[in-house]
């Protein structure tokens, strides 16, 4: 089940915003690199303390000035950053309305990250380099949302396509948080099922994320296939999405919002969780969060009710719902108005909470209960007929859409229901790193009308990395 109680339940006090947000901006800036014995670049982030630091991400500061008994050296190769050495009972995350700070473990002495050499490292002066403006070659524009705008683009280094996130900087208003939040967590996850940082570039105007390249998201691969998909694709894509979800919340981390604009797609069938602009920590205060996250069709009913202490339920709720989404071809709950209109459709099937069903839900901000009219809690097949189709799958989604949160299953023990019992047993041994496709015989299978074409192939379109829709 959830983990909602390994939660405390004090709150520390936050900074004014705009002193926030210029301490955020101005800390982005100080990017330090460095030449090691053998020629190679690399970043240097130093160790910090939660102490006097509400609302700051980790501190980056010039090499020149930071001890080296204090470094944690960090290898820069072509394909993305060595992650942190950084265990997830070090990770402790202080929040406020819109920040937080880390606290890293520096490693210890003698004691660094395994170095990597570049596979072909450019030898020229003026040649391109990681980490540089003209490194990256825009071919087309993807999107635009309020703050960034994404390119599909090519390395100049290695040739490789790219996502490019460019975020406009203003002046008075330092680095959007979001970009803060999504770079700083990127930076330390490396997982087969999670979006790939490779790069970041800051210049006065713009920060730019440099991503892995992948051409769909799960919204668009349903658009082209509508009714429902491929049961057996259906539940590769369900595992990967638990896989991702179960690395980042065993580090302390809710990614927040789950939707399926936000689950890339590869042509291989990859899944990858993206865009981390709303993703926290998760292992300090539990009721700072603010409610307003999720896209409404995702949200659960705690966070609708105006709940703000929750901890990794709030992500498997959107896992049921695009679980359901998958199987039937429709939003579970597509709420066509408002968060009454939402609550109204969810509780239609899950049936009403009372203090009985939900210990506390009478104490939430926005639970009326003459506003909500009563109804019994029905069978999920009678709602979405096509999970009655599929073994388990009725079983697992009606442990997943749990309206009492400290009910819903989490990721760790979703993976381990039956639903899953006929994948091959090496699903389960395979390294962070390591893709399920390497696993023999697993693979996607053609979608309806989908089978005499190779899965992928014929989608030209890239997919823009974030907060683009919805």
């Amino acid at each position: 089940m959830c983990d909602l109680d390994l939660l405390p339940q004090t709150a520390p006090r936050s900074s004014s915003m705009k002193k926030l947000r210029r301490t955020l901006s101005d800390s982005l800036s100080r990017i330090a690199l460095k030449k090691d014995d053998n020629g190679l670049e690399e970043i240097c982030f130093t160790k910090m303390s939660t102490r006097n630091c509400q609302g700051m991400e980790s501190v980056i500061k010039h090499l020149d000035t930071i001890p080296e008994d204090k470094k944690v050296r960090v290898q820069r190769t072509q394909s993305g950053f060595e992650p942190f050495e950084k265990p997830a009972s070090q990770v402790k995350r202080v929040h406020s309305e819109n920040n937080a700070c880390i606290s890293f473990k520096s490693a210890s002495a003698g004691k660094e990250s395994p170095k990597v050499r570049r596979h072909s490292s450019p030898s020229s002066p003026t040649s391109p380099k990681f980490g540089k403006a003209d490194s990256y070659e825009k071919l087309e524009k993807l999107g635009e949302g309020s703050y960034a705008t994404v390119y599909k683009g090519k390395s100049k280094v290695n040739g490789k396509l790219v996502a490019l996130k460019v975020i406009r900087l203003q002046e008075e208003e330092g680095t959007p948080f979001t970009a803060i939040r999504e770079a700083s967590l990127l930076k330390g996850l490396k997982h087969a099922n999670i979006v790939l940082l490779h790069d970041i570039i800051h210049t006065k105007e713009t920060l730019t994320l440099v991503f892995e390249y992948v051409h769909t998201d799960l919204c668009q691969y349903m658009d082209k296939h509508p009714g429902g998909l491929q049961p057996d694709n259906v539940k590769l894509f369900l595992f990967q999405l638990l896989r991702g979800l179960a690395y980042i919340h065993q580090g302390y981390i809710l990614h927040r919002d789950l939707k399926p604009q936000n689950l890339l797609i590869s042509d291989t069938g990859e899944l990858k969780l993206a865009d981390f602009g709303l993703a926290r920590a998760k292992s300090v205060p539990s009721h700072t969060y603010s409610n307003e996250v999720v896209t409404l069709w995702y949200r659960p009913p705690d966070v609708l009710l105006g709940s703000t202490e929750y901890s990794t339920c709030l992500d498997m709720w959107g896992v049921g719902c695009i679980f359901v989404e998958m199987i039937q071809g429709v939003a579970a709950f597509p709420g066509m108005k408002d968060i009454q209109d939402q609550l109204e459709r969810i509780f239609l099937i899950l049936g009403t909470p009372n203090e009985d069903s939900w210990p506390g839900v009478h104490s939430l901000p926005h639970y009326k209960p003459d506003r909500f009219v009563l109804y019994g809690s029905k069978n999920l097949r009678q709602a979405w007929n096509k999970l009655g189709h599929v073994n388990h799958a009725e079983d697992l989604a009606s442990k997943l859409l749990q309206c009492f949160p400290k009910n819903r299953l989490s990721a760790l023990a979703a993976l381990t229901h039956h639903y899953f019992s006929d994948l091959p047993p090496r699903l389960w041994e395979l390294s962070d790193m390591s893709s399920i496709f390497t696993v023999p015989n697993v693979k996607l299978q053609p979608e309806a009308g989908d089978s005499m074409r190779v899965f992928g192939r014929n989608n030209s379109h890239g997919k823009l990395l974030s907060s683009m829709k919805h």
